[in-house]
């Protein structure tokens, strides 16, 4: 398959490796899309798994809504179980980095009949995040959260002069220059930036969206130069799994771990994958 529908919009899809192996979902963040796992696929494919990996709501040309309640966590799950009944499957592994690590820690508590094994890269559980706000310096990392909820300012301030804060924030997450160029060109297709904008100003939606306990096998990763996420969520997140949890630390690599670290992620996940 390479799109899937849902409620009127077209979400484009890469579906790749064996079509008979174990399906493992891979869901990117803000500003990546599906490329962000371009390095990852190959090797699980050679391990005989099968990819499912969707330019999420927002980020697919065809699936831009206006309106940030269409952002808010209980739409972009939905997404991802319309995925799995385009797909055909009852049941998927699930992986998600940044905001798709958001989707998958929700998929994990409120759907874990779908979910068969749950990898989480650099975002701690939801609730040990608003933890870590108020007992740590995630409130200043996470500075830009607040701005990016502001109409129409952070589109202005970002793509000014062909993107250059948006490339500069970037960089300064530790992201190649190669990926800048490709993330940032994506946002500056109309209406792309206001639509990735849309998951964080549904945020205030949080409260009626609470990710409870999740209950399925959990292997988490966080790695010590991320400039966004702090270590104290990372250690609140296992009191919020109700299964089998693993926490694997990546050593001096930064917030983008699908890309700069995917040999390491593969292997992580194969071997998660396998104890389902």
């Amino acid at each position: 398959m390479d799109s899937f529908r849902r409620d009127g919009l077209t979400f484009d899809v890469l579906d790749a490796g064996p079509s008979d192996g174990d399906p493992v979902v891979l869901l990117h963040g803000f500003p990546q899309d599906c490329t962000a796992w371009s390095r990852v696929s190959p090797a699980l494919h050679q391990h005989g798994l099968r990819t499912l990996a969707p330019d999420q709501r927002g980020y697919s040309p065809m699936a831009r809504p206006r309106g940030r309640a269409h952002y808010r966590l209980r739409e972009t799950t939905a997404d991802v179980l319309a995925l799995l009944d385009a797909a055909g499957l009852d049941s998927a592994h699930i992986v998600g980095h940044d905001w798709g690590g958001l989707v998958a820690w929700a998929l994990g508590a409120w759907h874990p009949d779908r979910v068969r094994t749950l990898t989480a890269l650099s975002v701690p559980h939801p609730a040990a995040m608003a933890k870590a706000m108020v007992t740590s310096d995630q409130s200043l990392r996470s500075y830009y959260i607040g701005l990016f909820q502001v109409p129409l300012l952070p589109e202005r301030l970002l793509l000014a002069g062909e993107g250059a804060a948006l490339r500069r924030m970037l960089r300064h997450g530790g992201l190649p220059d190669q990926l800048v160029d490709h993330y940032v060109a994506r946002m500056r297709e109309p209406g792309a930036l206001s639509a990735a904008l849309g998951w964080y100003r549904a945020i205030p939606f949080g409260a009626r969206d609470a990710v409870g306990k999740v209950r399925v096998p959990t292997l988490h990763m966080w790695s010590t130069g991320d400039a966004f996420l702090a270590r104290a969520g990372i250690d609140a997140t296992e009191r919020f799994v109700d299964a089998p949890y693993r926490l694997e630390i990546l050593d001096d690599v930064p917030h983008w771990i699908p890309e700069l670290a995917p040999d390491r992620v593969a292997e992580l996940v194969t071997a998660h994958v396998r104890t389902a």
